[in-house]
């Protein structure tokens, strides 16, 4: 609403009017106004004073108007706007057809990120001819509210409000799309790292890494080939499956920072052992940022004298555990040891000393390296212990018992490996034997010794001088990343089942990374809103919302045209989606929105405050 000057036989009046549109004579919408209040000739209110109109008029915008009468309209009653829509049968409009919206948040992330103006920049200085920005647009917003194939992807362009690709275009362009993605890796992590450094806050004191494998359902792992007399490694070969499936696989190693957003992701084959992995993902990720001293986070499968070396010969630190199985007898004897312990309270201990040993370094000499060893034990990771083992425990119990009673599978007898006598071990067959047979097998003593290191927990690291609680508190830390891996393989579908060639899974694998990098930074901010509004612990803490329901409510905020000029929002009073958007302060007032308020929402989202 505004105030008016009209002019009616000579005379000035004031009126408060709104405007609108509406149809012509002709059916065409146009600009409209209808009077909401007569207000009277303007020399009956005119002051004197300068710029009175002026005056008047802003007074009525900041809810005290020069005018009494004109208060009502600013203040008690606000005035709504009616809508006068009419519908006909057969109208289109009588179908809802929900548009995806929530993509102009992903965008606003991407915009932040350097994404965005990454790729129309390249498209500009080279030949590319066809929207690059618009499927990679595609590709990332596809893989966070509904993976599927790349081609079913592209043709997810008409669920978004404003389609993506707005001309006509050759749905293959989407693997040449991953094909400049796979070129301009490097670049492309650069860009994301840079950004999220000076406009986020990323801090990389300490990173973390963790390895994961992705199975395929093929019938055979892929060939190595010689070309230009190089022999070139099949990517897809059979390993050791994270999630037991005896088929081949492609091994993905993650690197994360303090505020547990991706920093690089490489990929290696399947029959990858996790330690061979850390160099290789130094030295073509992580080595190339630049970044100043960092502490490596890494668990069990990473520990080795050769990574150790190349880590301090790069003056950067490590935090790593080691296994306390693995360990030599006179480490065992330290770790079991009571003396020297020191007792928080009854439910946790740790100790810590410092040695000198030697390895193999990174050229294959051996050098010396110093690091302290800091073991603990706890009681939450006993009673876990206790409870992953509970069955295998009782099913000994129950051998010992009575052994002819009942048969051992292949898997039984795969799980009981471990607990034979050194004698026996390559007797086992696989194939289902008499239990009778078994129990000679079984050493008692190693089944003690196994029982034994329930609870305790082993670390080794370069950092001497850090305190020991320091020390087991920011290896914990790595937990972290196994919820990264959770929504990569779980939410985000990550497995590379529509790609074939090693250049498209590694452009396959970082669009899922910038994904979970957008989703990190969304859960983040509702974390940050939850920490400053006084919300109440939940499971779902220390990532402000949990993948699952992210994704759901990013696909709650949808849009819906009921008109040739009016469209409404759906569920934005929905829980998680009206948490996502109170976090963001993204206000969407209750009433119908014309084109242009919608393109005024979109640039008022402000992702950095």
């Amino acid at each position: 609403m505004y105030i008016e000057n009209a002019i009616n036989n000579g005379t000035r009046y004031l009126r408060l009017v709104e405007g609108y549109r509406g149809p012509n004579k002709d059916g065409k919408m146009v600009s409209k106004k209808k009077i909401i209040y007569n207000i009277g000739p303007l020399s009956r209110f005119d002051d004197g004073k300068p710029n009175y109109l002026l005056r008047l008029r802003e007074s009525f915008r900041n809810g005290n108007p020069l005018i009494k009468e004109l208060a009502k309209y600013c203040e008690s009653k606000p005035i709504y706007e009616k809508y006068d829509i009419e519908f006909s049968e057969n109208d289109p409009f009588c179908i809802g057809e929900p548009k995806i919206y929530s993509h102009i948040l992903i965008e606003r992330i991407l915009e932040e990120l350097g994404l965005i103006t990454f790729f129309r920049q390249y498209k500009q200085f080279t030949n590319i001819k066809f929207d690059l920005t618009g499927f990679f647009r595609l590709l990332v917003y596809g893989r966070i509210l509904n993976p599927q194939s790349k081609i079913a992807t592209v043709y997810q362009n008409d669920n978004y409000y404003n389609p993506i690709l707005k001309e006509r275009f050759y749905k293959f362009n989407v693997y040449d799309t991953l094909d400049f993605i796979n070129n301009h890796h490097f670049q492309i992590v650069n860009k994301i790292h840079n950004q999220m450094t000076s406009s986020f806050g990323r801090t990389t004191n300490t990173i973390f890494y963790d390895c994961t494998n992705l199975f395929f359902h093929i019938d055979e792992p892929d060939d190595d080939l010689e070309i230009d007399d190089k022999l070139v490694k099949g990517v897809r070969k059979n390993g050791v499956s994270k999630e037991d499936r005896k088929l081949p696989l492609i091994q993905m190693g993650l690197f994360i920072d303090e505020q547990g957003v991706p920093i690089a992701i490489e990929t290696f084959p399947g029959n990858t052992l996790d330690h061979l992995t850390v160099i290789n993902s130094l030295n073509n990720q992580i080595d190339n940022l630049e970044l100043k001293r960092f502490i490596f986070v890494g668990d069990r499968g990473m520990y080795n004298g050769k990574n150790a070396h190349y880590l301090a010969n790069k003056n950067h630190g490590y935090i790593m555990a080691k296994s306390i199985n693995k360990s030599n007898a006179k480490e065992k004897e330290w770790i079991y040891d009571n003396n020297d312990y020191i007792s928080l309270n009854p439910n946790f201990k740790y100790k810590s000393k410092v040695v000198k040993r030697a390895v193999t370094g990174c050229n294959g000499e051996k050098v010396k390296i110093v690091e302290k060893n800091v073991v603990y034990w706890s009681l939450k990771f006993y009673q876990r212990q206790v409870k992953e083992n509970q069955s295998f425990l009782a099913f000994i119990e129950k051998l010992k018992e009575n052994p002819t009673s009942f048969k051992i599978s292949k898997t039984e007898s795969k799980n009981i490996k471990k607990l034979l006598k050194d004698e026996f071990l390559n007797n086992l067959t696989g194939e289902i034997i008499d239990s009778k047979d078994l129990l000679p097998m079984i050493d008692e003593d190693k089944v003690n010794k196994y029982v034994k290191s329930f609870g305790y927990y082993q670390l080794v690291t370069s950092e001497v001088e850090m305190d020991d609680l320091e020390i087991i508190e920011t290896y914990k830390g790595l937990s972290k990343i196994e919820n990264q891996f959770r929504i990569l393989k779980g939410n985000l579908d990550a497995r590379p089942l529509f790609v074939r060639t090693e250049e498209h899974m590694r452009a396959h694998l970082l669009i899922c990374m910038i994904a979970l990098v957008v989703m990190r930074i969304i859960q983040n901010k509702v974390l940050d809103y939850k920490v400053k509004n006084g919300f109440k612990s939940e499971r779902s803490w220390q990532m402000g919302i949990n993948g699952e329901r992210l994704q759901r409510a990013l696909n709650d905020w949808t849009i819906d045209a009921i008109s040739d000029e009016y469209y409404r929002f759906n569920n934005i009073n929905k829980k998680d989606l009206k948490l996502i958007l109170d976090a963001f302060d993204i206000e969407i007032p209750v009433k119908l929105y014309k084109k242009g308020e919608l393109r005024s929402l979109k640039s008022k989202i402000k992702i950095i405050t």
